[in-house]
């Protein structure tokens, strides 16, 4: 049981990465480095030849993939138990589903700054998260202070 983080492969994921291994240290357990890919494409009623744009998705997965994997070796190589996962799906319920998969006791996550407007209008994932999540859920913002929901 550890920390599920989600990050999005952006700049703010050193102050998710730099919060999540503090708070691994004082709970104990590993981290859990979870990027969540756009779904798949759909293409019914795709005109033409689907083929481009699956080798365009699959290039765009391996270089996340990759990315990831250098977050998750940079970890291993400062002495953090951690593994790294890039699932494609619907980004909350797909954070909420391998947080219970992998048994998590916490989900970390990175918020960016947004206009009251914006957010009322288009929500937030660590709105969501905080909203549904059965864990506890601690919040990074862009800022560098931190907020948790227990």
């Amino acid at each position: 049981m550890g920390i599920l983080t989600a990050i999005d492969l952006s700049a703010i994921d050193e102050a998710v990465l730099a919060e999540s291994v503090w708070l691994a240290g004082r709970l104990g357990g590993g981290l859990t480095l979870l990027h969540v890919a756009a779904p798949e494409p759909d293409f019914v009623g795709y005109e033409h030849d689907p083929s481009a744009l699956r080798e365009q998705t699959a290039r765009h997965l391996r270089t996340e993939h990759q990315a990831l994997q250098r977050l998750a070796e940079r970890l291993r190589g400062r002495g953090v138990e951690c593994k790294a996962l890039l699932v494609q799906g619907a980004t909350v319920e797909t954070i909420l589903a391998e947080a219970e998969r992998v048994d998590a006791r916490m989900i970390v996550v990175g918020t960016h700054s947004k206009g009251l407007l914006k957010r009322i209008a288009l929500g937030s994932t660590s709105e969501a998260l905080l909203r549904h999540a059965a864990i506890p859920v601690h919040v990074v913002p862009a800022s560098g202070r931190t907020e948790s929901a227990i």
